[in-house]
């Protein structure tokens, strides 16, 4: 019972969080330069004053910006996200198009950042002062500094051209048309890079924090004194050490799963891949305001829901907490 009131308390407060973040995302899209029909009006090779006047009309852009806010808060609140008026079909269709593509790459990338950050952070935490040590974390710090873009092109370069291992872009071969197993197996190869590119920035975070944790619970009382009871030094790592270690990873962890929805922007649009990511890209070029909006308010309405969930999680990974 105590769980389930600090979620409807928690879900009230995102929801006034999430109406607080649709407001100042509206304004600040309308302040970024460009007309969305002056845009669609040069592509359609007709720039003249009239045109662009019933475009605006068409599309509600010649009402005051207090009107539109208006209508586009009243659409939200009954899950209408809009009509992208460059694509020409409702938003809330293009972004559930591409969502799952999105959800896979970013879903991979986060279990192999944990799970990699986890046993390198161990790994290294474990062998402190060793060569092994050495090793973890110049990586972790190599992977940490170099750009994601760097390694996305790199990694292109290296296993698609020149060793020929893996596919390049997109998210299945096209033209295959294949069905079943092997179109599953046609999407774990293309999802291969993307996700390793994605992933290795954040377990480089996640193995440094791991290993800092680590160190620090391995000096406390509790510690010590199973090794004074003789408690096998796995036993110790594994349960006394690791355990209580990973709760910094778990919030940070919480914090980033949102996050890295946003940040698969960089990492889909060097490799192609058709997901929410790609899709903004788009849309900011084409000055698709309504489609912009609507990806931002799906994206953070992840960031909060994952927030959530890492609080919940917490309380069984650390039964002493309690949730309030």
């Amino acid at each position: 019972m105590q769980k389930l009131s600090f979620i409807i308390k928690r879900l009230f407060k995102a929801v006034v969080v999430l109406l607080a973040i649709v407001v100042l995302n509206f304004f600040l899209i309308r302040a970024a330069p460009g007309d969305p029909a002056q845009v669609m009006a040069g592509e359609a090779g007709a720039a003249d004053a009239k045109f662009i006047e019933q475009l605006q009309e068409k599309f509600g852009l010649n009402k005051p910006l207090h009107e539109q806010l208006a209508i586009y808060v009243g659409g939200i609140v009954t899950f209408d996200l809009g009509y992208s008026y460059r694509q020409e079909q409702p938003v809330a269709k293009l972004i559930m198009d591409r969502l799952p593509a999105t959800l896979l790459l970013t879903g991979t990338a986060f279990f192999i950042s944990i799970a990699l950050g986890l046993l390198f952070g161990a790994i290294a935490a474990s062998r402190v002062g060793t060569l092994a040590d050495t090793a973890v974390t110049s990586l972790a710090l190599l992977f940490y500094a170099t750009p994601l873009f760097w390694v996305a092109l790199m990694s292109i370069l290296l296993f698609s051209v020149v060793l020929g291992w893996l596919p390049a872009y997109g998210m299945v071969t096209v033209g295959a048309n294949l069905t079943g197993f092997a179109y599953v197996l046609d999407v774990a190869e293309h999802l291969v890079l993307p996700a390793l590119t994605l992933g290795l920035f954040f377990m480089a975070i996640y193995t440094r924090l791991t290993r800092s944790s680590m160190l620090e619970v391995a000096d406390m009382d509790f510690v010590k004194t199973a090794r004074a009871k003789g408690v096998h030094p796995a036993r110790i790592t594994r349960v006394h050490v690791l355990r209580n270690a990973v709760l910094p990873v778990i919030t940070l962890a919480g914090i980033q799963a949102g996050q890295i929805v946003g940040g698969a922007v960089l990492t889909e649009t060097v490799f192609a891949w058709p997901g929410i990511g790609r899709l903004m890209y788009d849309a900011l070029f084409q000055r698709d305001y309504n489609l912009l909006l609507g990806i931002f308010f799906v994206s953070s309405a992840m960031v909060l829901l994952f927030n959530l969930i890492t609080d919940v999680v917490y309380t069984f990974v650390d039964p002493r907490i309690e949730l309030k």
